[in-house]
């Protein structure tokens, strides 16, 4: 009798390809979509004055060891989008010997436009690997909102995050030239990691908001007065056209209402935009 074969987990492996363009009217318009499964991407109606809004949602409920999400959005010359997602992405253990969760995102902008990539929460349960990305190509006089957080476990039903492996990196070019690059990486013994002094104490989560454009030193002071109230760790910087604001927090709620305040601040007076983010971050 032969030996069964080892088992054959079935894998997600999705992409997403958005491409928005400036039509003669000046109003922007979905130029190309290409989508596979579990990515899926809707447009729903916005207020009048917004930007042209997508939400991307991954079919699956969530992600584990050994799946791929690829999403890349390309705003054309002089067109206005957001891109967000419909919810937190959630992230399971991962079986032995899987490969870490790949996500990719790579957004392309063109002269003079304005794009935002509003990711909401990703939860890493307990044992999840994740490998994640996100890169920008900026054409001279594009502005750009982007936002990433990360929750280390489902602390309201009891959970935390242990061990595991996350590496979360960035990757900002204007013109082609690489102006930031930056990266974390947590792996193993994560409980211990965050412990260390240079760890992150108390917090259970952890934010990126970026805003790259000419205008981004304007923001610095507003954004800066908007945290000097927040009880846990948070600081804003400038880096060659690029602000740079990162945030944690003890709570993952306040953690996202406090994203919440500052990516509305920025599209507001960078953009001219509501402060209120898409309807999805707040069903």
């Amino acid at each position: 009798m032969t030996a069964c074969s080892a088992v054959r987990h079935q894998r997600a492996d999705g992409a997403a390809i958005l491409s928005i363009g400036c039509g003669g009217t000046g109003a922007s318009r979905l130029r190309d979509l290409y989508q596979r499964a579990p990515c899926r991407v809707l447009f729903p109606e916005v207020e009048p004055g917004e930007p042209l809004q997508a939400v991307l949602l991954t079919t699956s409920g969530g992600l584990t060891g050994g799946d791929r999400t690829c999403v890349e959005f390309n705003v054309g010359a002089d067109a206005c989008a957001a891109l967000t997602t419909q919810a937190a992405e959630k992230l399971y253990r991962a079986l032995p010997g899987t490969p870490p969760v790949a996500c990719t995102v790579a957004l392309t902008a063109g002269a003079n436009s304005w794009s935002e990539w509003l990711a909401q929460e990703t939860i890493l349960f307990n044992g999840a690997r994740l490998r994640r990305s996100f890169s920008a190509d900026l054409a001279p006089g594009a502005r750009m909102l982007a936002v990433e957080s990360i929750v280390l476990g489902r602390h309201a039903m009891g959970e935390e995050l242990l061990a595991g492996m996350l590496h979360d990196s960035w990757r900002i070019r204007r013109a082609g030239r690489l102006t930031w690059a930056d990266a974390m990486r947590l792996d193993g013994d994560i409980a211990g990691l965050r412990r260390l002094p240079f760890g992150f104490g108390s917090a259970v989560g952890c934010a990126t908001v970026l805003y790259a454009a000419q205008d981004a030193g304007d923001l610095l002071e507003p954004v800066r007065e908007l945290l000097a109230d927040d009880a846990d760790q948070s600081g804003a910087t400038l880096l060659d056209g690029l602000l740079i604001i990162r945030m944690l927090d003890s709570e993952a709620p306040r953690l996202r209402s406090r994203v919440v305040r500052v990516a509305g601040l920025i599209r507001h007076m960078a953009g001219g935009y509501s402060r209120a983010l898409p309807r999805v971050w707040h069903c």
